[in-house]
């Protein structure tokens, strides 16, 4: 049999050649630049002539690069089709998709059964977790991240964003102290959640009081007595929606009890959130399913 390059200088001289810079054909590759150059060099060596014209800038191929192009491109073409093609007669491996424990609970979950309705052939794994996993390295086809900026590396788009009110049962509302101002809400128990990695901008009662103006010592603090206090968002939820506080929470991952009434805002004043982002590995082999599900998720959305 024939003595091929390594495919790897081979998929670097595809993506340099299409995209006509080391660059963009790095970032593609999920290499460094040099590292793009070094695999071109490797195949220059191995056809015993330059493919590239690297002056003057902006890169060109050679003759003998135009010639290549062609053969290689249409090439790698053909083996991703054929891949899909037995990908298709097998069984469907399901579609990874990782996002934060809180979301998973409280949002994603619930709404699975109008996606198996509406996709039955198409599985879905859910990797519920708090650590960041590494979509770029094939560890999930899709993460849905909460964060203030896209996802550097990943190809993303913003699903929705959140904002965060005081919220609480309406039984609560109806037994306690009425609430006419914001001082009003420190009659109640406070519910206080822990925010790691938020910096300034994390959404706690200090910080809700502040931008409706009452000062420090006129509300309750977290460790005064009386006062809940949780590491996790999801047990704070809970905390409330069995009436025993009010805390600033995520519109979006009470959405369903605030639709049904289960629970309300105490009061019409918020904090703005993060966005969430889906974001998938670039020159992925799932991206018709990864399409699929985040139109469904925008429609769900």
């Amino acid at each position: 049999m024939r003595r091929l390059p390594p495919l790897s200088a081979l998929r670097a001289f595809e993506a340099a050649a299409r995209l006509l810079s080391f660059g963009k054909a790095a970032a593609e590759l999920g290499v460094t630049p040099t590292a793009v150059s070094h695999q071109i060099r490797a195949l220059e060596d191995l056809c015993g002539q330059p493919l590239f014209r690297r002056r003057p800038r902006p890169i060109g191929l050679t003759a003998a690069g135009q010639d290549l192009y062609p053969a290689v491109h249409e090439a790698f073409g053909a083996l991703g089709a054929a891949v899909d093609a037995v990908a298709r007669t097998g069984t469907p491996r399901p579609l990874r998709v990782t996002t934060t424990n809180a979301f998973a609970h409280r949002w994603l979950v619930p709404r699975l059964a109008l996606w198996r309705a509406e996709q039955p052939a198409l599985p879905l794994e859910i990797i519920g977790t708090d650590a960041v996993v590494e979509v770029a390295k094939g560890e999930a086809d899709l993460a849905i991240r909460y964060m203030g900026d896209p996802p550097a590396g990943l190809v993303s788009s913003v699903l929705m964003r959140d904002r965060f009110w005081p919220i609480c049962s309406p039984a609560l509302l109806a037994t306690g102290s009425p609430i006419r101002n914001p001082v009003d809400l420190a009659r109640h128990t406070l519910v206080h959640l822990e925010w790691n990695g938020w910096e300034d901008h994390a959404p706690t009662w200090a910080r809700w009081f502040a931008a409706a103006g009452v000062s420090h010592r006129a509300w309750q603090d977290p460790d005064a007595p009386g006062a809940l206090r949780f590491r996790e968002e999801l047990h704070g939820i809970e905390a409330i929606v069995a009436g025993q506080g009010i805390a600033i929470c995520s519109d979006v991952l009470a959405a369903r009890e605030l639709a049904s009434g289960t629970l309300v805002k105490a009061f019409d004043l918020c904090l703005p959130g993060y966005a969430y982002h889906l974001a998938h590995a670039r020159g992925t082999r799932r991206t018709r399913d990864i399409e699929a599900f985040s139109a469904w998720l925008q429609r769900v959305a």
